[in-house]
């Protein structure tokens, strides 16, 4: 009975951390556009790449 003094605040803390880490992403703009950056990456001018990133 009293690891339930531990965990149900643990568990409330952990709620409100992801609450704001959701709102944080939202606000931030990550989920603005998901399929342009899947578009782009198989639309891509080689030009385009980072010079890290392997020509073909």
């Amino acid at each position: 009975m009293d690891i339930l003094f531990l965990l149900i605040p643990l568990s409330i803390v952990l709620v409100f951390l992801i609450i704001v880490i959701f709102a944080w992403a939202l606000k931030a703009g990550q989920f603005d556009d998901i399929e342009r950056e899947g578009e782009r990456m198989l639309r891509a001018d080689p030009d385009e790449l980072d010079s890290s990133q392997p020509r073909r």
